[in-house]
Formats: structure tokens, sequence, C-alpha cells
């Protein structure tokens, strides 16, 4: 039986495993799953609790008993406690990703955001723009869907504001690719991109290059964490701990660069 964990398909990029180990006291294992593994492992139950990751944040809701406000609003799980055979699932990746905008200053009151990707990241992303009074949220997916445009179509929008990339695009291993050529964006004066390896992605790289805000999501993933761990244990985690975590692992990221 696993106690604590992340579950995922590719979790050779995470950090989740040093970041929970210094929150607390206990082992947190990385269990990747392949998606026909999915189904077994959630009716199992074989763990205390468990973070969600790409790409089984929402796969995961119909195995929950209970789900707390913001994971029933947002439609994303990305936290599942077991308490005595009963999942309870949360969201604590709107706290997460308002933490990390809050943290470096980034408003989208008034703003005309973009976010890049359509999945489960979005959802949360666009949670809290709303929260923040975003004038306009605009989706970019790869294929034509409801309520979103192509990648091909989002460059019409040259007033973008903030532009976040909720998208593997540029994770590792795949440290090259970008979602999209900021150049088109003229107006466009911060960057966040959730991913956090690389620390600085493609996208980052060309947002610095042209004087823009740029800002990795490792805030976000410690935050987050924080969060998780207060429910896996029920008890407070003090707040500044995320800052702290942060700051040691980005120096850590640069040192090995």
């Amino acid at each position: 039986m696993m106690e604590y964990g992340l579950i995922g398909e590719k979790l050779g990029h995470s950090f989740s495993k040093i970041i929970h180990e210094k929150l607390a006291d206990y082992t947190y294992e990385l269990c990747p799953l392949a998606k026909d593994e999915l189904d077994a492992f959630m009716k199992a139950k074989q763990f205390k609790a468990i973070n969600v990751t790409i790409p089984y944040k929402q796969d995961v809701i119909p195995y929950c008993d209970v789900l707390d406000d913001s994971a029933k609003r947002i439609g994303v799980v990305n936290t599942i406690v077991n308490r005595g055979g009963k999942l309870f699932g949360y969201n604590t990746d709107f706290a997460g990703f308002l933490y990390n905008l809050n943290a470096h200053d980034i408003t989208l009151k008034d703003k005309k955001v973009m976010i890049c990707g359509s999945g489960g990241t979005c959802k949360t992303v666009t949670a809290v723009a709303e929260y923040m009074g975003a004038k306009e949220i605009l989706v970019v997916s790869r294929s034509k869907k409801e309520n979103t445009v192509t990648y091909e179509e989002c460059i019409r929008h040259k007033d973008v504001d903030v532009i976040v990339n909720a998208s593997p695009k540029g994770m590792y291993p795949n440290n090259g690719e970008s979602p999209l050529d900021l150049s088109n964006f003229p107006n466009c004066k911060a960057v966040v991109d959730v991913i956090y390896n690389p620390l600085k992605t493609r996208l980052l790289q060309q947002a610095e290059q042209l004087g823009l805000r740029a800002e990795n999501g490792l805030s976000m993933l410690a935050e987050q964490a924080r969060c998780a761990a207060e429910l896996f244990l029920q008890r407070p985690i003090d707040p500044a701990r995320t800052a702290i975590i942060t700051d040691t692992l980005q120096k850590r990221m640069r040192s090995l660069i």
C-alpha cells in the first residue's frame, strides 16, 4: 500500500516528491500509471492520500465519493484523500495558481487573458482568472472545440494582456518546444507558464527577450503541495514554507544548470 504519492502518466519531470518530503515527515512516492491501469488503481484504493496530475485530473472524478466546492465548481481534482475507504476529492491547484500570480504581482483584473491548452489545468486557470476579475478569457486549443479558438486563429487577438501556458508544451524533456510565438501579441505584458521543469521554457525565454514579465509554475506547485499536505495530515502547515521551498528549489536548479 502506498501511503502518499502522485499519480500521472509521465512523472519524470516531477518535483513533487522533493517538495512533499520537505513539507512533512512522510514518504511520498511517484506512481506513473498507463491509462489502462488507472481504473484498477482507483478501485483498489491502496493509498492514504494522493495527488493527481496530467492527464487524469478529470478522469479520477467518478471515483470520488465526495467533492469539495472548489473541485465541484472547476470540474478538476488534483488531490484525493482516503478516509476509511471513502474518497474525498479536492482542487488545491486553484490556491496554487492564485498564490503564484499574487507572489509575482501579476493581476488579471480587467485584463484580456489568453490560456494555451484546454485540459484540466486550463479549467483551474480560468476559474482563477474569473475570480480575479479578468475582462475577457480566451482559451486556445489544438483542435476546434466549443468556446475555444485554434492556435491559427488566436494570432488575430493582438490585444491580449496576459498569456498563460496551461499545456505541457515545452515541458521536460521537450524543452525546445513552445505553444506560440509571442511576437504576434504586441500588447502582452506578462507571460505565466505553469511548467516548472525547465525553470525557463522556450516560451518564457522569448518573453524575457521581449521585455515581458515571465514567471514559471514552481510557486504554484509548491503552494498546491502545501495545501494538499494540510489535507493529507488534517493540520495546518505554515504558509511561509511555500516561498522557502520555492527559493531552495530554484537555487538548486540554477546551480545544476
